[in-house]
């Protein structure tokens, strides 16, 4: 198997990964609470998923002040 003569430098390391990045995902409106979120999730607001409710969402309770 060849294996390399020298080794290559940080910079021409990174030259080759510049196109390694995330891509941001599309956001698309809750038809429920209209809340921005991600395509193909369910909302953290309302639970909901394609007009029917996939996940009960349970409101926090407030936090006791510090004493």
């Amino acid at each position: 198997m060849a294996l390399p003569k020298r080794k290559h430098s940080k910079a021409r390391r990174d030259k080759s990964r510049t196109h390694w990045k995330l891509k941001i995902g599309s956001l698309s409106k809750c038809s429920q609470c209209g809340v921005a979120l991600i395509s193909h999730r369910a909302c953290p607001s309302c639970g909901y998923y394609r007009g029917r409710q996939a996940v009960v969402i349970v409101p926090r309770k407030p936090a006791k002040p510090a004493a």
